[in-house]
C-alpha cells in the first residue's frame, strides 16, 4: 500500500476516511510519544483529527490538540514532540489529507514507508488498558505569530518589539478562506505593514476561489491590486504553507525569482563560509546565479524531499558549511527558523525585503527571467522507465554543450544559464519537459523532438 506522495497523505474522504486516520494514529503512536494534534478549516477535519487521535492515544502516545491553524504553526509546535495535520494543503474541498511531523521536520520516506507497512499488515498493537495515552488542549497561535515576528525583526536587525520593520508598506493579503487568515495578517500588522485582509473568513468550502493559488484563480485579487494602491499582494493556499507574491499592478510575480531573492538574502546574510541553498531540478538557474553572485552555492533534490535535502547537505558538510534556505517553487523552508514549510515567515521575509528595496521592482532587478515554459509528453506508466533510461543518453547527445545532472530526470544546463529538465510524471501518464532559454520555444521544440522520440521507441519495443 502507498500511503504518502510528495507531500503526506492526500486524497478524496472517500479514501481520507475516519478508519484511514484512527489507523494511520495506531500505527504512528507508540507509548512514552507526544503528537500535537491540529487542523486546517476543511469540514471534514474535526471528525478526522477525532479519530487521529484516538488512533494515538490507543497507541499509548500523549494528544495535545492544537485546533484549528496553519500547518506551519502545527510543525512549529511540534519542535521537541511529534505532530499531525489534518490537511490537504491547496487541494479542493472535497479532499482532505495527513502530515506527519518529528521535530519541526516532516517524516522522511524510510519513516512513512514504516506507518504504511504497519497500516496495511495492521500490525498495530494496542497499549495495555491502563496505558492509553492522554489527551490535553494548548494555544499556540499566539507563540507563533510571535515567534515569526521576532525571527524577521532578528532578520533585518530591527529593534525587537518594534512596529517600524515594515511601516509604510502596503500589503493586501489574499487568505484564500484558508487558516493562513489566523496568522499572516496578524504578523504583518505586527510587523508595522497597512494590511488590507480578503478571504479572510476560514471556510471549508473555499467559496472565494480555489484553494492554489494561480494566476488563474487569483484574476480577482490581481485586479483589486491593479485598482488599489497597495506595496504588494500576497496569496497563500489553505494551510499556508505556500506562498506566491504578487506586484502592485497585480502581476504575479515568478516563483523562482521569488525563491532566487529569498535565497540571495540569506546567503549575504550567512557568515558560514560554505552557504548552501537546497532546491529541486524545476527550479529555474536565475536562484543559481544570485546565490553564487552572494557567495553560496546551490543543491538540488528531488520534489517533496527538502527536508531530506538539508539532512543530506548538513551530514556531507563541515563546520564551513551552512544550509541558508531550502526551497521549491511557492514552498519555502526557513532553516534558521524551523525544518518546516513555511509560508507565513515567507510572507513576512518577503514583505521585508520589498520594504528594505524600496519597491518589488527594484527587488527583482538583480535576477535575470529568463522565458520558461513547461509542456507535457504523453508517456504510459510503465514504459516512464525505460524511456528516462534512454534519455540519460540521448538528451546529453542532442545538447553536447550542455552540463548534465542525471539524479532527479535528465536536467541540462547551457552556459548562458538556459537549463532543461525532463523528468517523468509522479501522477500522471506524461513526461515533463521544463525550459528556461531567451529562445525558450525553440529549446522546448528540440527536446520534445527527443522525447517523443524516445517514447516512440520504447513503445514500440
Amino acid at each position: 500500500m502507498t500511503l504518502f506522495g510528495t507531500a503526506g497523505i492526500r486524497g478524496p474522504v472517500e479514501q481520507i476516511t475516519p478508519s484511514l486516520a484512527l489507523a494511520v494514529g495506531r500505527a504512528a503512536g507508540e507509548p512514552g510519544e507526544t503528537f500535537v494534534v491540529g487542523r486546517d478549516g476543511r469540514e471534514t477535519g474535526p471528525a478526522l483529527a477525532a479519530a487521529m487521535e484516538a488512533g494515538l492515544e490507543s497507541a499509548g502516545a500523549d494528544v495535545v490538540r492544537v485546533g484549528q491553524l496553519p500547518t506551519p504553526a502545527l510543525a512549529f509546535a511540534s519542535r521537541g514532540r511529534r505532530g499531525a495535520m489534518i490537511t490537504a494543503s491547496h487541494n479542493p474541498p472535497t479532499d482532505n489529507g495527513i502530515k506527519l511531523f518529528v521535530d519541526g521536520v516532516e517524516y522522511d520516506r524510510e519513516t512513512e514507508r514504516a506507518v504504511e507497512t504497519a497500516v496495511d499488515a495492521d500490525e498495530s498493537v494496542l497499549a495495555a488498558w491502563d496505558e492509553w495515552g492522554r489527551s490535553s488542549a494548548l494555544e499556540v497561535l499566539g507563540k507563533y505569530r510571535d515567534a515569526v515576528a521576532a525571527f524577521v525583526r532578528d532578520q533585518f536587525d530591527a529593534e525587537d518589539g518594534s512596529g517600524s520593520l515594515l511601516a509604510g508598506l502596503s500589503v493586501a493579503v489574499d487568505c484564500g478562506n484558508g487558516v493562513g487568515a489566523l496568522a499572516t495578517p496578524q504578523v504583518l500588522e505586527r510587523l508595522g505593514a497597512d494590511v488590507v485582509a480578503v478571504n479572510a473568513t476560514v471556510d471549508g468550502h473555499f467559496p472565494a476561489r480555489e484553494s492554489k493559488p494561480t494566476p488563474e484563480t487569483l484574476a480577482d485579487f490581481s485586479a483589486f491590486l491593479e485598482a488599489g494602491s497597495f506595496d504588494l499582494g500576497l496569496a497563500h493556499d489553505g494551510d499556508a504553507d505556500r506562498l506566491v507574491a504578487l506586484g502592485p499592478d497585480g502581476d504575479v510575480i515568478h516563483e523562482d525569482t521569488v525563491l532566487a531573492v529569498v535565497a540571495a538574502h540569506y546567503t549575504a546574510e550567512s557568515d558560514a563560509d560554505d552557504p548552501v541553498v537546497v532546491t529541486t531540478p524545476n527550479a529555474s538557474a536565475r536562484i543559481d546565479e544570485r546565490v553564487r553572485a552572494e557567495g553560496g552555492r546551490v543543491e538540488r533534490i528531488r520534489l517533496g524531499a527538502l527536508h531530506e535535502g538539508i539532512a543530506r547537505e548538513r551530514a556531507a558538510g563541515g563546520e564551513e558549511t551552512a544550509v541558508v534556505f531550502a526551497a521549491e517553487p511557492w514552498k519555502h523552508i526557513h532553516p534558521a527558523f524551523g525544518g518546516w514549510i513555511d509560508g507565513v515567515t515567507s510572507a513576512a521575509i518577503v514583505g521585508a525585503l520589498v520594504a528594505d528595496a524600496g519597491d518589488t521592482e527594484a527587488l527583482r532587478d538583480p535576477v535575470t527571467e529568463r522565458p520558461y515554459r513547461k509542456v507535457s509528453v504523453d508517456c504510459p506508466d510503465d514504459h516512464k522507465p525505460e524511456t528516462m533510461g534512454a534519455l540519460e543518453t540521448d538528451l546529453p547527445d542532442a545538447f553536447p554543450g550542455a552540463s548534465v545532472d542525471t539524479e532527479y530526470g535528465v536536467r541540462l544546463e547551457f552556459p548562458d544559464a538556459s537549463w532543461v529538465l525532463v523528468r517523468p510524471s509522479g501522477t500522471e501518464p506524461y513526461v515533463r519537459i521544463y525550459a528556461e532559454s531567451e529562445d525558450v520555444d525553440q529549446l522546448i521544440d528540440d527536446a520534445s523532438t527527443v522525447v517523443e522520440s524516445a517514447v516512440d521507441a520504447g513503445t514500440r519495443s
